[in-house]
């Protein structure tokens, strides 16, 4: 058995107490989309309008019934793969978690125009059957009690069911929308906690850090004997330029007395500046 396969079984025996000697607050796992009241609620959406599809609306003849199925599968899907990739990347969470609100306010107006076109009513603020269903929504956010009571619901109690649902979960996602964006401002993202965390490490084990081994001299020497080479050379282009200078003077020189001398053999050398 190699060293490699070693301590791969090792870690995997041991996994609980290495993990325990690792720095917890650097990029923690805490993605548990299942704690989340606003996702518990996404699933009784999921429910409330797989039922409600299945028992009002016909597949073969209305569109509609596919994009509602998926605009409710989207509003939740999109809350869990926001929620997972919060320890790398608070941009991601925050773009899924507003791509999973604007899927429940798709599916918002699919089930008000249900209720438009079929004459029914839309239970508003002040209505008892509206407080009443505002309050047991608010109340449960379990995937049973919807499960339970919906054989009972026509489709006006059911779409108003949906309704209040995704209204509330809109509100409980522009509050965790919100919170992670201050969150972003005051923490940043991967890469300072990426920065964080190094230094933390650095702080608590110092004894590991990085000695100057013969490598890394030969590699420094190597750097300077390079940085030498190039100043020489830059020395050496400075040179020819400073001869090539001298010459070109010399060469003005000589056009000069030739040209002195050309005017005095015509008569023509300067008198008093003429």
């Amino acid at each position: 058995m190699s060293v490699l396969e070693k301590w791969c079984i090792f870690a995997i025996d041991n996994r609980e107490e290495i993990m325990g000697k690792a720095n917890k607050m650097f990029l923690p796992q805490d993605g548990r989309y299942d704690d989340l009241i606003v996702y518990r609620k996404s699933e009784c959406i999921c429910d409330v309008t797989d039922y409600f599809c299945k028992t009002y609306m016909d597949r073969r003849a209305d569109r509609t019934v596919d994009q509602m199925v998926q605009a409710a599968r989207s509003g939740k899907q999109n809350i869990v793969e926001g929620t997972a990739a919060s320890a790398t990347s608070k941009e991601t969470e925050i773009k899924l978690l507003n791509v999973a609100k604007a899927s429940h306010q798709e599916l918002l107006e699919d089930y008000k125009d249900y209720l438009a076109h079929h004459q029914l009513e839309l239970w508003l603020s002040g209505d008892k059957r509206y407080n009443h269903t505002r309050t047991r929504c608010r109340e449960h956010s379990d995937r049973e009690y919807y499960n339970r009571i919906l054989p009972d619901c026509t489709d006006e109690m059911i779409c108003n069911i949906a309704i209040t649902l995704i209204c509330q979960v809109d509100v409980m996602l522009r509050n965790l929308i919100e919170y992670h964006k201050q969150e972003f401002l005051e923490q940043g993202g991967i890469r300072e906690e990426m920065t964080r965390g190094r230094l933390a490490y650095r702080r608590e084990h110092p004894q590991q850090q990085p000695v100057a081994t013969g490598t890394m001299v030969s590699h420094r020497e190597q750097e300077l004997d390079a940085r030498e080479a190039a100043i020489a050379q830059k020395e050496q282009v400075l040179a020819k330029r400073e001869a090539a200078l001298t010459q070109r003077e010399q060469a003005i020189a000589i056009r000069e007395q030739e040209l002195a001398r050309l005017l005095n053999l015509a008569g023509l050398e300067n008198r008093d500046g003429e």
